[in-house]
C-alpha cells in the first residue's frame, strides 16, 4: 500500500517517526524486566536488513523466528512486531501473537497468515490495519530505512481477551505480568 506513495511525500515525512523509545518493550512498566530471552531469525541478523521475501515487495511471508531463555515459571508468551519508524505518532503494529507455548521454540517461515490469504490463526491480535494477519514491512519510498522490532514477552499468567487485542489492550494485559523479554530488530527501506 505505501509502496505506491510518491518518494517526495516520504522525504517530507522523514522526521516523523515515533522512535525506539515508544516501542511496547520500552514502556516504563517493562524497563526493569530482564531482557533474558534471546530472539533470533535464520533469515536476518540483528540490526541487519530483512530480506525482501518477508516484505510487501516480496512474498509477504512472516520471517522464521527462534527464541531461547524462556523462564521455567512462564505461563504464556506473546510476540509483538512494531515499526519504530513509521510516519505515525505511535509505532505501527505488524503482528500480535498471544498463543505461543511458554517454552523455548520458534515460528517457521510464513507461520503467521499473510495479507490476502483467507487463512486465520488462533491467538492473533489486530495489526494497525485492524487485521489478524502479518502486516509485511511496507515503508514509504524516500522515508529512509525503518527499524522493525520483533518483541517477545514471557508472562506469569495467560492473558484473556474478549476479542482479538490491539496494541492498547495488549499493553494493559502485559502490565504487572511480564517476567522476561527479548527483542530482535531488522531493517527495511526503499530509498
Amino acid at each position: 500500500m505505501l509502496e505506491k506513495m510518491p518518494a517526495g511525500i516520504g522525504r517530507a515525512l522523514r522526521s516523523v517517526r515515533p522512535g525506539m523509545e515508544t516501542l511496547v518493550s520500552q514502556d516504563e512498566a517493562f524497563v526493569g524486566v530482564p531482557e533474558s530471552i534471546a530472539l533470533t531469525s535464520s533469515a536476518f541478523a540483528a540490526d541487519a536488513e530483512i530480506p525482501v521475501r518477508y516484505t510487501e515487495d516480496g512474498a509477504k511471508l512472516s520471517p522464521p523466528l527462534q527464541w531461547a531463555g524462556v523462564p521455567e515459571e512462564a505461563r504464556a508468551l506473546v510476540l509483538l512486531v512494531e515499526d519504530a519508524d513509521s510516519p505515525t505518532f505511535k509505532p505501527l503494529v505488524h503482528a500480535i501473537l498471544g498463543d505461543l507455548p511458554p517454552v523455548d521454540g520458534g515460528l517457521a517461515e510464513g507461520a503467521l497468515p499473510s495479507p490476502g490469504s483467507g487463512e486465520e490463526r488462533f491467538g492473533m491480535g489486530r495489526n494497525s490495519f485492524l487485521h489478524t494477519k502479518w502486516l509485511p514491512p511496507d515503508p514509504p519510498r524516500g522515508h529512509g530505512a525503518h527499524r522493525y522490532a520483533f518483541q517477545i514477552f514471557a508472562l506469569d499468567e495467560t492473558p484473556s481477551f474478549e476479542r482479538a487485542p490491539g496494541r492498547s489492550a495488549l499493553v494493559a494485559a502485559l502490565r504487572g505480568h511480564v517476567i522476561a523479554r527479548g527483542m530482535l530488530v531488522g531493517t527495511f527501506g526503499r530509498d
